[in-house]
C-alpha cells in the first residue's frame, strides 16, 4: 500500500514540470514579423520588441517572436507569409508594402498590423484608413506626399539644381510607384528633369549612382524602401564619395552622414505598432483599429558634410530643422 502510494506520487511529480511547460506554452504569445530585409536588430524591429517589453511582454517567457526577412528579394515573401500562417502565429506585424500584400494573401483571418507600409488603399490594403475592416491594421508612411515635399527642400538647399536623380527599386514597384509619381509631378511645376536609375539589391547601388551622374543629374533624391533602409550605410557612404547632394527618408541616413534628412520617425510607429498587436492579443479587431498616419516628422541637416564638400546651405533651412549636425 505504502510502496503503491509513493509509486503515483513520484509519477504525479515527474508529470508536474511537462504540466508546467505545455501551460506555459499555451500562455505564450506568438507573433510573426514579416519583412523585405534587414535583421531583427535593425533599428524599427527594436523599437518594437522594447515597447513590447514595456508592456509586459518577455521574449521567451510570454512571447515568441518567429522573425522572417525575405533577404531583399520580395519573391520571397509569399512563401515566407504561408510559413507564419502554418505555424501559426497570433498576429503577423510587417514591414513594407510588400510584406503587407503578401500576408495578406497569406490569410485572411491571422491579424495582420503595418509597421510602415506606402499608399495601403491605393493598393488595396484596407478599405478605409478610418475603418480598415478584415484582417489588416497600422501604420502609413505618407511616402507620396513627403516624396514630394523632399524635392522642395532639397530645390530650396540648392536653388541651381535642375535635374535631379531619383534611386528606386523596381521590385517594389507598390511601395516606388507613387513616390516617383509625385516627384515628377512637382518637378513639372518647377522646372527640374527628373533622372531615375535603378538599384534593387546592395550590389547595384554604385553603378546606379554612375547612372545618374553620367546623367546630369546635380542632386539625389532616395525613395523609401525597406532595401535603401537596410543598407543605408553604404549607400550613405558611396552617395558622400561622389560628392552627389541627397535628401534622404529617414534619421538612420543622418547617422550614417547623410546630408539632409525629411520624414516620419518610423521607429515611432512601430512602438504604436507594438500597442496594436498588444489589444489585438487581448481581444481587439484588427478590422476596428484605424490605420494611423505618421505623427512625428523631422528634417535634419548635417552642416558639417556641406561644408566639407564646398556647401553653403540656406540659413532660413538651417533655422527651420530640428536637428543640425555640425
Amino acid at each position: 500500500m505504502i510502496r503503491r502510494e509513493f509509486i503515483t506520487l513520484i509519477g504525479g511529480a515527474a508529470a508536474w514540470p511537462l504540466a508546467a511547460h505545455a501551460e506555459q506554452r499555451d500562455q505564450q504569445a506568438r507573433v510573426g514579423i514579416l519583412t523585405q530585409g534587414g535583421a531583427l536588430a535593425n533599428p524599427l524591429f527594436a523599437a518594437f520588441r522594447q515597447e513590447m517589453r514595456r508592456l509586459g511582454y518577455v521574449e521567451d517567457r510570454n512571447l515568441v517572436l518567429e522573425f522572417r526577412s525575405a533577404a531583399d528579394d520580395p519573391k520571397r515573401l509569399p512563401e515566407l507569409a504561408a510559413e507564419l500562417v502554418r505555424l501559426p502565429v497570433d498576429v503577423i506585424l510587417v514591414e513594407g508594402t510588400g510584406a503587407a500584400r503578401a500576408a495578406k494573401e497569406a490569410t485572411s483571418s491571422i491579424p495582420i498590423v503595418m509597421g510602415v507600409a506606402a499608399a495601403p488603399m491605393e493598393v488595396g490594403l484596407v478599405s478605409s484608413l478610418a475603418r480598415p475592416g478584415g484582417n489588416i491594421t497600422g501604420f502609413t508612411s505618407l511616402s507620396s506626399e513627403l516624396a514630394t515635399k523632399r524635392l522642395g527642400l532639397l530645390k530650396e538647399a540648392f536653388p541651381d539644381i535642375t535635374r535631379v536623380g531619383v534611386l528606386r527599386n523596381p521590385l517594389n514597384p507598390a511601395g516606388n510607384a507613387p513616390q516617383l509619381v509625385s516627384i515628377k509631378e512637382a518637378a513639372a511645376r518647377i522646372g527640374v528633369d527628373v533622372e531615375t536609375a535603378e538599384a534593387e539589391r546592395r550590389e547595384a547601388i554604385g553603378a546606379a549612382l554612375d547612372q545618374l551622374r553620367e546623367r546630369g543629374a546635380s542632386a539625389l533624391i532616395v525613395l523609401a524602401d525597406s532595401v535603401y533602409f537596410n543598407e543605408h550605410k553604404l549607400l550613405v557612404l558611396l552617395v558622400t564619395a561622389k560628392r552627389l547632394p541627397a535628401i534622404y527618408p529617414d534619421r538612420v541616413f543622418a547617422e550614417a552622414g547623410g546630408m539632409l534628412i525629411y520624414g516620419p520617425d518610423v521607429a515611432d510607429n512601430f512602438r504604436r505598432a507594438a500597442d496594436y498587436v498588444n489589444r489585438i492579443l487581448k481581444g481587439t479587431k484588427p478590422g476596428d483599429l484605424p490605420v494611423q498616419q505618421p505623427t512625428k516628422f523631422e528634417l535634419i541637416i548635417n552642416a558639417a558634410l556641406a561644408k566639407a564638400i564646398g556647401v553653403t546651405l540656406p540659413t532660413a533651412l538651417l533655422l527651420r530643422a530640428d536637428e543640425v549636425i555640425e
